[in-house]
């Protein structure tokens, strides 16, 4: 399940996922949001959070995560990935160097510092 996390800047847009996490929360949650926040400001910064109860996506959903990531490369400002995981913090920083923005990974412990981290600087 994906919900969108509150109390961020308009231009930042936050997910929190836990469980299992399917095509249908991009389709409904997802993609929406960051249509509506594309539509509003062109560029968007992006806060994912894994939480800790977590277990995985279906292939669907990460076939449309990299469907949503590809197609929208040049719309982002900054994506700040906060996870546990060590093969999704692992892959993150891999993959960096694709990103045409900062990419940065934090713990789940350190939530607040990657709030600080996507709203901060220019």
């Amino acid at each position: 399940m994906i919900q969108l996390l509150p109390n961020l800047p308009e231009h930042v847009v936050g997910f929190v996922a836990s469980g299992q996490v399917n095509a249908s929360d991009y389709e409904t949650v997802v993609i929406p949001a960051l249509q509506s926040a594309l539509k509003a400001y062109g560029r968007i910064r992006i806060l994912y959070q894994l939480g800790p109860d977590f277990d995985g996506f279906t292939s669907g959903a990460m076939w449309d995560d990299m469907k949503v990531g590809f197609s929208h490369l040049k719309a982002w400002e900054r994506i700040a990935v906060v996870t546990d995981l060590d093969w999704v913090a692992g892959a993150t920083r891999i993959f960096a160097f694709a990103i045409p923005c900062p990419a940065k990974v934090f713990p789940n412990n350190q939530y607040d510092d990657a709030v600080r981290w996507i709203v901060a600087g220019g």
